[in-house]
């Protein structure tokens, strides 16, 4: 298929009909994508389709068996400016793991820029702007194992703008977060993407995909579809995906 948008710039995501497998059996094959500065992408598709290899093969945490992987501009497994990436996992919402404040959270994002050194007054203002920016200024003294889901992962998200990520990768965010703090974490995702930070986003809820991704990718081991969401709405490319004659809204 062939590149949904074609820039003079060096793109953020540049994958070139790269196949990959744990065993003989490829998960993915034959994926060509790039992915540029300031879009926002959603990767779509069955269970076990190969959604979260893809990102690991973009990322560089996995290398692959054929073609070439490149993030912004370098092969992706030596890439180590790792602060041009927030990640956000799949459970990060559920984790209770850490029993550190928000704000304390939200200073890792400096470590790369400060390595073990004390942060300044202007990283402490970075901080204190991320907080700001996802709405997480009140909570910053709380515990985020006092959190609800929906404000654990502002706070990833704050993390990630701390460190002045130019690409925010999120996969499947809002698992065990509640509907109306998924409807304000899109609406966030969004503003963030208009101020001009790359989104690719791993989804199974397809009715957020529809309603904020700007283009969409629909992934079962190959590349179903990639292009403009309005498009993908109309197209029978879910139902081919998944193999059945499934809808955009009978899908969860």
């Amino acid at each position: 298929m062939e590149e949904f948008r074609m820039s003079g710039e060096t793109p953020v995501i540049d994958l070139t009909d790269v196949s990959f497998g744990y065993t003989t059996t490829p998960v993915v094959e034959d994926i060509s994508l790039r992915i540029d500065s300031g879009e926002y992408v959603a990767v779509v598709g069955p269970n076990g389709s190969g959604k979260s290899t893809l990102m690991k093969l973009m990322l560089g945490l996995l290398q692959p068996d054929a073609g070439s992987a490149r993030l912004f501009g370098q092969p992706s497994h030596a890439f180590d400016d790792g602060a041009r990436i927030g990640y956000v996992a799949q459970h990060a919402s559920a984790s209770k793991e850490m029993p550190i404040t928000v704000r304390e959270v939200v200073k890792m994002g400096r470590f790369p820029h400060v390595g073990v050194g004390r942060l300044s007054q202007e990283d402490w203002d970075i901080v204190d702007r991320a907080l700001d920016t996802v709405g997480m200024t009140a909570f910053a003294n709380r515990r985020v194992t006092q959190l609800s889901g929906g404000q654990r992962q502002r706070a990833f998200i704050a993390r990630a703008l701390a460190g002045e990520a130019d690409l925010l990768v999120l996969d499947e965010p809002t698992v065990g977060v509640d509907a109306e703090s998924v409807e304000a974490f899109y609406d966030l995702l969004s503003a963030l993407n208009e101020q001009g930070i790359t989104i690719l986003l791993i989804e199974h809820d397809l009715g957020a995909v529809t309603e904020h991704a700007a283009r969409v990718v629909c992934l079962n081991r190959g590349i179903y579809f990639d292009g403009p969401t309005d498009e993908f709405i109309e197209s029978n490319a879910l139902g081919r995906a998944f193999g059945t004659a499934t809808a955009i809204g009978g899908v969860q």
